[in-house]
């Protein structure tokens, strides 16, 4: 039997940089990726060809990727000196943003990934002062430890999860958020989440890869975050975002007409989008 194309977590960080380099060759791009093809890789490209219609062109990928990176040049601009990406997969942000030379981004992830980005990207020269570390973010211990280390001195620092809560359990992720709330220091933290509805969508579409794995999706939404020490600043729908970039497909144009959700009631909504928060 031929192995699946995404048998973990690890395996969607390739297929995320397969849609940023199919974006980057658009002549109307929204963003440029000049490494997201190396880091993709053969296994990346197959994946983004063998995903269900709905999905296959990446358009939520590319709008979340979009949105998250005018938050991170926003949140730069706003006085942030130090970056960390938990998670952080085959991102290319430091590479690719326009950012200052002082600032300092840090990624963290798994070992694996995080030695064979090293290897592909070998040579490359960032924006700015990045640093790596190989960290299970799922250990308690281990990231307690990690985040202790890291924030530690309470520098003006931004996290950025993206992609990563929806694979965690609820406790998990309330765990992540009162250890990144506790650090000393200005915070800001952005990450996307679904709402319940939206993750029923996902299971129930047919040869998506990475539904079974994907599990958290709190009907509170935002207040979930604010019940742990955090206040959401920005909210944007990807939706209405996709619409607005004119990559959301044909027929979910109208679902930009009507009024989003209150983020802290999703209910059944169908909903996902990515949030700005700041330590209340």
């Amino acid at each position: 039997m031929a192995e699946p194309l995404v048998s973990n977590v690890s395996d969607t960080a390739l297929w995320v940089a397969a849609y940023r380099a199919m974006e980057s060759g658009r002549a109307d791009a929204l963003f440029k990726d000049p490494l997201a093809y190396r880091v993709a890789g053969e296994r990346g490209r197959a994946t983004a060809a063998a995903a269900p219609r709905l999905i296959r062109k990446g358009w939520s990928i590319v709008t979340r990727t979009k949105l998250i990176d005018d938050l991170v040049m926003a949140t730069v601009r706003g006085g942030c000196d130090r970056v960390l990406n938990l998670a952080a997969g085959m991102d290319t942000r430091p590479y690719r943003l326009p950012l200052p030379a002082s600032l300092r981004w840090i990624e963290a992830d798994l070992p694996g990934i995080v030695d064979e980005k090293e290897r592909l990207l070998a040579g490359e020269q960032p924006a700015c002062a990045l640093a790596r570390e190989r960290v299970d973010l799922a250990d308690g211990a281990a990231r307690a430890a990690f985040l202790g280390r890291t924030l530690g001195d309470g520098r003006e620092t931004l996290v950025i999860t993206e992609g990563l809560l929806g694979y965690l359990d609820a406790q998990v992720v309330a765990a992540l958020a009162r250890d990144l709330a506790a650090a000393a220091g200005r915070r800001w933290w952005i990450l996307d989440l679904f709402s319940p509805g939206a993750l029923r969508r996902i299971k129930g579409m047919r040869g998506h890869m990475a539904a079974p794995m994907l599990g958290f999706a709190p009907p509170e939404g935002v207040s979930f975050f604010e019940s742990l020490g955090w206040r959401a600043r920005e909210v944007q729908a990807i939706i209405r975002a996709a619409v607005r970039f004119r990559r959301a497909p044909l027929r979910l144009y109208p679902l930009a007409l009507l009024p989003d959700p209150d983020p802290r009631r999703l209910g059944k909504a169908v909903w996902f989008g990515v949030i700005r928060f700041e330590r209340a």
